[in-house]
């Protein structure tokens, strides 16, 4: 019998990346690859690449460059790139890191058996194509969870918004949906292994709009729907929405649809009417508010989180107030603040930017009150009874850990039988990213 050899996988940026992992891991069990933990037993080191912001890019060069003893030491270590930093840089990684021998973008995965067919050869393989085929009809069909009991699951990918900052259209290229029969089927099998609930991803995942088993086009409250009726799956989440593609029957979903979590991330970037247009975002402030109060009219209860670039070329301080503005009013239970970051290539690349001092102190401020509002909903759930579906055991003996259905990390005291189910929770005390709970005995 071979000996399995060893992969090593690296993820960096969004859960998109991370379900893109999952199924290059499998592809790759197919040429005999078992995954493991650390990069120094591996017989082969892949990266999964993030292109969103700079840092992102250089910090897979650094680790890259790190990898050099290890490559010294083991000559036959295969090394390759994979994601949106391959899609764009391609060329660019093989001659700056020779020791890679293989660099694919993130529709061509599917293609990896053949690649490492030819890697064996001694060739060094770009394929950054945009193929006509579906990639995830040619991946290997038995999925495996690797999350334990909560999945990802690709519904829509590429974008068609074009946002002056940010790289995406480029580098995933224009909106595709997924048939709704391969997802039900992938669900379906999913729940079989033991998951129970299942996160849609997308680039726009609410402008999904794929073929139906009717024949018709479903967007993706019809989904939702019929993945809820799947026996075994309790929970269903989506990621990341944009605000023009929330279409009256989703917002419906979520005050009807009892397998949908109150939380939803529905990034607005700013607060200023100006720098939305610059930004190519196609909507205003006030429509955001607008829709945010649209969807808590359904769902109360609702726990928004969201997206905000500030140092954006030309905003001014009152630019930014409006951003602040927009918090507060809105409310988040959190939320991701982000210095803009210039992208080669895009359209805002082309554009003075804010003094760095500037926009850093501008993100300071932005984060304190993101964090203020945190602390705030994170407090309101104390003496609350919570849902959580616990997926691992705790950092301290006899702990478990898992997420509300605010998709709030809740650890409490309790048996490792619960690992992979539904139990209420009373929440007692909260910490900077987590809730404390004791388990509730029903009167």
């Amino acid at each position: 019998m071979t000996e399995a050899k060893k992969l090593y996988v690296k993820t960096f940026g969004c859960q998109m990346n991370v379900y893109d992992s999952e199924r290059m891991a499998e592809a790759l069990g197919t040429q005999g690859y078992e995954q493991v933990d650390t990069a120094d037993d591996a017989d082969m080191i892949l990266f999964n690449t993030c292109h969103i912001r700079e840092k992102a890019a250089e910090k897979m060069y650094s680790d890259l460059g790190r990898l050099k003893p290890l490559h010294d030491a083991k000559p036959d270590l295969k090394i390759a790139v994979a994601g949106c930093v391959a899609q764009a840089e391609g060329e660019e990684i093989l001659r700056r890191q020779p020791m890679v021998d293989l660099v694919v973008g993130p529709q061509t995965y599917h293609r990896l058996p053949a690649m490492m067919q030819a890697v064996g050869r001694g060739e060094r393989v770009l394929d950054t194509d945009f193929p006509e085929e579906d990639k995830f009809t040619l991946l290997p069909k038995d999925r495996r969870p690797a999350r334990g009991p909560a999945a990802f699951l690709t519904v829509q990918e590429g974008c068609d918004k074009f946002c002056s900052f940010c790289v995406v259209p480029y580098t995933r290229g224009a909106e595709v949906s997924r048939p709704a029969d391969r997802l039900l089927g992938e669900a379906r099998d999913l729940v079989a292994r033991g998951v129970r609930e299942i996160t849609l991803l997308g680039q726009n995942v609410n402008a999904y709009h794929g073929a139906g088993l009717d024949g018709g086009e479903w967007g993706l409250a019809r989904l939702v729907r019929e993945l809820a009726r799947i026996d075994g799956l309790e929970r269903i989440r989506y990621t990341t929405s944009h605000p023009n593609d929330m279409e009256d029957d989703l917002i419906a979903a979520h005050g009807d649809c009892e397998k949908l979590m109150p939380y939803l991330h529905l990034p607005v970037q700013s607060g200023s009417d100006r720098i939305l247009k610059a930004m190519n975002r196609k909507h205003t402030a006030e429509s955001y508010i607008r829709l945010i109060e649209r969807i808590r009219t359904v769902r109360p209860d609702l726990v928004l989180s969201g997206d905000f670039i500030v140092g954006f070329p030309g905003e001014t301080e009152a630019d930014f107030q409006a951003t602040l503005d927009l918090v507060e009013r809105v409310g988040y239970g959190a939320a991701y603040s982000f210095k803009y970051s210039a992208r080669p290539g895009t359209p805002a690349a082309e554009r003075a930017g804010v003094d760095p001092a500037q926009a850093d102190a501008r993100l300071q401020r932005l984060q304190n009150l993101i964090t203020a509002q945190q602390r705030a909903t994170q407090e309101g759930m104390i003496g609350r009874v919570v849902k959580v579906l616990f997926e691992k055991p705790g950092r301290k003996e006899g702990q478990i850990s898992g997420k509300s259905e605010y998709l709030h990390a809740v650890h409490c005291d309790g048996p490792a039988t619960l690992l992979g189910q539904i139990a209420l929770v009373e929440i007692i005390a909260t910490q900077s990213n987590s809730l404390t709970g004791r388990l509730y005995a029903q009167p």
